[in-house]
């Protein structure tokens, strides 16, 4: 039995999970030598939602990111998550930004690509799989595991099957949510066993609390490799420790070799970075939730919809958003809960409790995925709703990106029309995330602060951050918070945005940015136009006209940040 290998995922996955991903890579840089001694098969440190994270909320520009942790390690592979034809993004990208991107990744020092697609629609990967093989990078296909009536061993087993095929290095048993029991491990592993010959690393969280368990059937049937975290960053929505496994797995015939002391630096620094980043983790991501097991919800999603609901004020609607992510997920014909279609299944959940009526409202997300843009779904999805949205058009049968106009080029020419290209890595910055890259690339996003202890605490215990403004006479509710985000004051008194909706005015549903105006004041709507478009919780939602009239007034501008309950315009 050879010795089983170790992928340490603390710098990526780990703080993902827990920490929101806001690590910022001034407090990674001092330990990465000390964890590139350590002996581990990789260390992942790229992708997932640090490309989005690092431009959106750290001011760190993630190319320079990568660049920096390959610095520094001259022993271990680095190691990426990408979501196949999404990238690091939310929706697909033609091949050649495709192309570029992971030319560019493996140009700036990613060894080794793990590669998935959110529904397990292979056509999704083989262009990215193509492209970092043709860069002699190791490429490990990665299974997006799930438990539903339409995910089984036989369909995980042919699935591996083509990734071999795909000349794949390796096979990841991605368990996004901690689902995977140690009876499940066994049979699957076992099963893999006999069809394919790569290495096979199963990737899990302990959500659920099986994970250490599941790990330790997994190597009795012949597993490879292992994904951890250090013990300050591990367990909850996160990984198995690091440390846990290593010293499990001592003097059995899965021994991994590693030295549990060359690892006592890095872990006590990671007690401290925990300390520093610890406002930002919710007591709810770290606990053992067998509710998992009915819910499905991974870890990663449920920090992030933890946040969101926070972001909505709405965090007393938890639970009943936990019961509804299910119903919806088994809607879209079960979809495997991984980025982005968690983010699609989760929010389309929180819309459907925030509103008080099921897909009153419909993410722009939810559409495309049900006409098929994202890929083949696994299992049927609701009729009723299928006809909501398609009516009487047919879902495509083509692999999405086959329908994509090439951008590279288009996106190259805007994004210098910008000023904003100083590299070539910045037009795919600007490709990827159009909506926030160019305030990132011009230098006006603010690094978020993390909130001292004493500031948390004044927040739990309801200091306000709503108040009323008088301006000219006229009185005006205004949300204050600390990290900014929420239209200022003195633009409301340009605008003079109502506190009280007035007959005919168009509310936003929820906190967001006004991502596009679709109408202009004059113009004449008709019930059901779509009149604005507001990016809320990383997904782009219509707002539409609720009645017929003309536009009399706009209040917001694009690009403003307005809290729910905004009026938006009026029609009359």
């Amino acid at each position: 039995m050879a010795r089983v290998r170790i992928t340490d995922t603390t710098f990526r996955d780990s703080h993902q999970s827990l920490l929101a991903t806001r690590m910022r890579m001034r407090d990674m840089i001092p330990i990465i030598e000390k964890m590139d001694e350590v002996g581990f098969f990789s260390l992942e440190v790229w992708g997932g939602a640090t490309f989005d994270s690092c431009i959106r909320y750290l001011n760190e520009d993630p190319w320079e990111r990568i660049r920096t942790f390959k610095k520094y390690m001259k022993k271990t592979p680095t190691q990426m998550l990408l979501r196949g034809q999404n990238l690091v993004g939310y929706r697909h990208y033609p091949d050649d930004i495709v192309e570029k991107f992971v030319v560019k990744s493996a140009e700036n020092g990613v060894d080794i690509f793990r590669i998935f697609d959110a529904l397990n629609d292979i056509r999704n990967m083989e262009f990215s799989i193509k492209i970092a093989k043709r860069e002699e990078a190791h490429v490990q296909g990665a299974i997006c595991y799930t438990i539903s009536p339409v995910h089984t061993i036989e369909s995980f087993v042919d699935m591996a099957r083509k990734l071999e095929e795909l000349e794949c290095d390796s096979l990841c048993i991605k368990d996004m949510a901690g689902l995977i029991s140690p009876k499940a491990s066994y049979d699957l592993i076992k099963a893999l066993k006999k069809e394919i010959s790569i290495p096979i690393d199963l990737h899990s969280h302990c959500t659920s609390g099986m994970a250490p368990i599941s790990y330790y059937s997994a190597c009795q049937a012949g597993v490879d490799i292992l994904d951890t975290a250090l013990s300050p960053l591990a367990w909850g929505t996160s990984q198995p420790p690091t440390e846990s496994i290593i010293a499990s797995l001592k003097g059995t015939p899965y021994d991994t070799g590693l030295d549990l002391g060359a690892l006592e630096e890095a872990t006590a620094y990671f007690k401290e970075i925990r300390q520093k980043y610890s406002s930002l983790i919710d007591p709810i991501s770290e606990l053992v939730d067998i509710n998992v097991l009915l819910y499905q919800i991974p870890g990663g999603m449920l920090s992030n919809l933890i946040s969101q609901l926070k972001e909505q004020n709405a965090l007393d609607k938890y639970d009943e958003v936990l019961e509804e992510t299910p119903r919806v997920r088994a809607d879209l014909g079960y979809p495997p809960l991984v980025t982005p279609s968690s983010q699609i299944v989760g929010i389309q959940a929180v819309m459907n409790v925030i509103l008080g009526e099921r897909y009153k409202a419909i993410t722009k997300e939810v559409k495309d995925y049900v006409k098929g843009l994202y890929g083949k779904p696994p299992g049927q999805i609701n009729d009723s709703l299928k006809a909501k949205i398609l009516g009487d058009e047919e879902p495509i049968e083509v692999r999405p990106a086959d329908l994509l106009e090439p951008q590279y080029e288009l996106m190259k020419r805007e994004a210098e029309k910008l000023g904003i290209v100083k590299k070539e890595e910045d037009i795919l910055t600007y490709a990827l995330f159009p909506s926030i890259a160019p305030k990132f690339l011009k230098g006006e996003i603010r690094e978020e602060p993390l909130k001292p202890p004493a500031e948390q605490a004044a927040s739990e215990q309801g200091i306000p951050t709503e108040f009323r403004v008088e301006v000219d006479g006229e009185s005006y509710s205004v949300k204050v918070e600390p990290i900014g985000g929420f239209m200022d004051i003195a633009e409301i008194e340009k605008k003079k945005v109502p506190s009280k909706p007035s007959e005919g005015a168009v509310i936003a549903p929820m906190q967001g940015l006004v991502l596009k105006l679709k109408v202009k004041v004059g113009q004449t709507v008709k019930k059901g136009d779509v009149v604005a478009v507001l990016e809320a919780m990383k997904m782009q939602n219509d707002v539409h006209a609720h009645k017929s009239g003309i536009v009399e007034e706009i209040f917001v501008t694009e690009g403003s940040t307005i809290p729910a309950g905004t009026a938006l315009m009026v029609i009359k």
